[in-house]
């Protein structure tokens, strides 16, 4: 089977059975946007679930969740760095008007990578290739950058300009003060959130892979620079782990991923902290729990040109699918103190750490003062003001004022360079402040959905099978009476139902149609399991429970069933661990 193939029949199966499909269907649908139905919305908080135990529950001591909101005033996205460089290449057909990404047209046409190349450069690329419209073939205008950001205005005043986040980072990094407060001031810190964010892409193709809202989950993990091992007190037990790699470097020069031990890409440098690189396993073990295998799954280094304005290095997770080959489905990046720093510098609030010593410590220091007398003398009735101003520098510019670095300014005047006083004196001091440093997993939640959903099509003797994972399949188990229309049969049928509902389970109970039929129609939803009531049942209090995958099945008491039913989702059970062997698949 083709890869067009399978996600022409992917695709067919999702919008069929009610999984997800392209949104505004019947005013002809809008580019970048897509609905989850019944089964793709139950789909989708079961591999959200899933994620939260992996990155929140299972590090509770370091690893919390928040909500903030999707919309966040303007300054919030001038201090973020976004309103400035959140940006794609457009590029413009002079003749029919449309608008197409420059790069992904380059990349297309050409199989140049022209990610991080500046307009100018993809311009130069167009004309020498006579690269030309790829729907009217008209020629193609200048390259320009275009911003992302979807602007609204908050309340009725104009000039309250707002915006639709384009992620969820810098909502948590607004809260880190009170969050920090809330978990006593201790480090490392994870702040985890989970939501909706908005990008103006300017031609989203791909399907789900490339929406224009979309679902995020995010963690920004907050760290002592000074302090690698206390920041990842669980590396050491993930450095014996492999993780498949493509440095830059390698990218350059045409070499595919390989193997490295977590300890050899990390001593080497490869990746340039532990916890990058312990979020890194946990988000390989997470997509392997959701049916990727190892070798379908790589980590790939963006070069300098290629990252984000915050990041010091990223690494873009890679999953291979049918269709288009190698697509990102989360990300890793080393933020340092941007996003802190920028935003203590717009706000005005102080965004740093405390952390204590454990014994005082007695240093000299240097300190700048003005000679109050020659202030007093020089300024008079000004220089009351001038010593208030003065008091709220830091010392570092006083000190470049006093060495002749900077020009002696303050509250406007001019001071003279004899007002200038540099001491020493000796102070105890308890701790330091720091402004924290940032490690940010970041994972497209619809993409990660589309995956699990083509890695768990499968087709046998004819049939459909939807093999999820047991632990996110959005329908836990079927209940069916053997024969439609026993009402003996249907009863003790709905009666099981009404167990496992009140159990806590996902269930659907289907008495239409043939046994076989009604199999297949489970099987292509992704039902793990299915309790089947036949006049066995009646004689004995037992029903059959089904593999979905296997098609093998096992007889076991009613009143057993919710035990069973745990075991196989949750403790990777094998049906012939729950019961007695039933011979055949009761197909028919």
């Amino acid at each position: 089977m083709t890869g067009e193939d399978l996600y022409a029949k992917v695709m067919e199966l999702a919008k069929r059975r009610g999984f997800f499909w392209p949104s505004y269907e019947i005013y002809g649908g809008v580019a970048g946007f897509y609905d989850f139905g019944p089964l793709g919305s139950l789909l989708k908080q079961k591999i959200i679930d899933k994620w939260r135990r992996f990155i929140v529950r299972n590090h509770s001591n370091y690893v919390v969740e928040i909500e903030t909101p999707i919309i966040g005033p303007s300054k919030v996205y001038e201090a973020s760095g976004h309103v400035e460089n959140f940006t794609d290449p457009i590029v413009t057909c002079l003749k029919c008007g449309r608008k197409f990404r420059a790069d992904h047209l380059i990349e297309e046409k050409l199989g140049i990578d022209a990610e991080g190349l500046s307009p100018e450069e993809m311009t130069r690329i167009i004309r020498e290739h006579d690269l030309r419209c790829p729907v009217c073939g008209g020629e193609l205008g200048e390259v320009k950058l275009f911003n992302l950001l979807f602007p609204t205005q908050i309340g009725p005043y104009e000039g309250n300009k707002g915006y639709i986040r384009p992620e969820l980072a810098q909502g948590m990094f607004v809260a880190f003060k009170r969050v920090l407060e809330t978990m006593r001031g201790r480090l490392p810190l994870g702040i985890a959130q989970i939501g909706r964010v908005g990008r103006n892409e300017i031609s989203p193709r791909q399907a789900m892979m490339r929406l224009r809202e979309f679902t995020i989950m995010e963690m920004e993990y907050f760290i002592d620079p000074e302090d690698e091992e206390g920041s990842c007190p669980f590396y050491d037990r993930v450095k014996k782990e492999t993780l498949r790699i493509r440095p830059y470097k390698a990218k350059e020069t045409g070499e595919p991923p390989r193997e490295y031990t977590v300890e050899e890409a990390v001593d080497a440098g490869i990746i340039i902290h532990k916890c990058m690189a312990y979020w890194m396993v946990i988000g390989k073990r997470f997509l392997e729990s959701l049916g990727v295998p190892p070798e379908n799954m790589y980590f790939e280094e963006k070069g300098p040109h290629e990252r984000a304005h915050y990041s010091s290095q990223t690494f873009d997770q890679m999953v291979k699918v049918a269709r288009w080959g190698w697509v990102e489905v989360a990300g890793y990046s080393y933020r340092g103190d941007y996003d802190l720093s920028r935003h203590m510098k717009y706000s005005g609030q102080d965004l740093t750490v405390f952390k204590p010593y454990e014994k005082p410590k007695t240093v000299k220091v240097r300190k700048v003062i003005l000679d109050r007398a020659i202030i007093g003398r020089t300024f008079k009735s000004e220089a009351k003001k001038i010593l208030e101003e003065a008091s709220k520098l830091p010392e570092e510019k006083l000190e470049a004022m006093a060495s002749g670095r900077e020009e002696p300014v303050i509250a406007g005047k001019r001071i003279p360079r004899e007002a200038f006083r540099i001491v020493e004196k000796e102070v105890k001091i308890t701790g330091r402040k720091f402004i924290p440093h940032v490690v940010e997993p970041s994972f497209g939640t619809d993409r990660i959905v589309y995956v699990a959903f083509e890695y768990a099509y499968r087709e046998k003797a004819g049939r459909t099978i939807l093999s999820l994972p047991r632990d996110i399949a959005p329908i836990e188990a079927g209940v069916v009476p053997l024969v439609e229309k026993d009402e003996k049969l249907r009863e003790r049928a709905r009666q099981l139902y009404e167990i496992l509902v009140e159990a806590g389970y996902h269930v659907v109970y289907d008495e239409s149609g043939s046994i076989g039929r009604r199999y297949a129609r489970l099987d292509e939803i992704g039902v793990p399991a299915v309790f089947t009531i036949d006049y066995q049942t009646l004689e004995d209090g037992t029903v059959t429970m089904r593999d979905r995958d296997t098609w093998r099945q096992v007889r076991i008491p009613l009143e057993e069933a919710p035990t069973a039913l745990r075991r196989f989702l949750y403790e990777a059970a094998d049906i012939t661990e729950l019961g007695i062997p039933v011979e055949g698949t009761g197909e028919d």
